[in-house]
């Protein structure tokens, strides 16, 4: 795979590698496996709002009076 930068992306990317002690490749993955975890966190919140609004709606519409 080709990964294609401004110099501008590619030199934040040097940075935060430098910054990590790790290669740009190894920043570039622990990047994406962060990401990757924040959507799965955030769908598992936005799961259990829902769940929590369904279940106390009764009692939110009493409390916002």
């Amino acid at each position: 795979m080709t990964l294609r930068l401004t110099p501008e992306q590619d030199a934040k990317l040097t940075e935060l590698a430098r910054s990590q002690g790790v290669s740009k490749q190894q920043a570039v993955l622990r990047l994406i496996d962060d990401a990757t975890e924040r959507a799965v966190r955030r769908r598992e919140i936005d799961t259990i709002m829902d769940d929590v609004l369904d279940r106390d709606a009764e009692l939110l519409d009493r409390l916002a009076l």
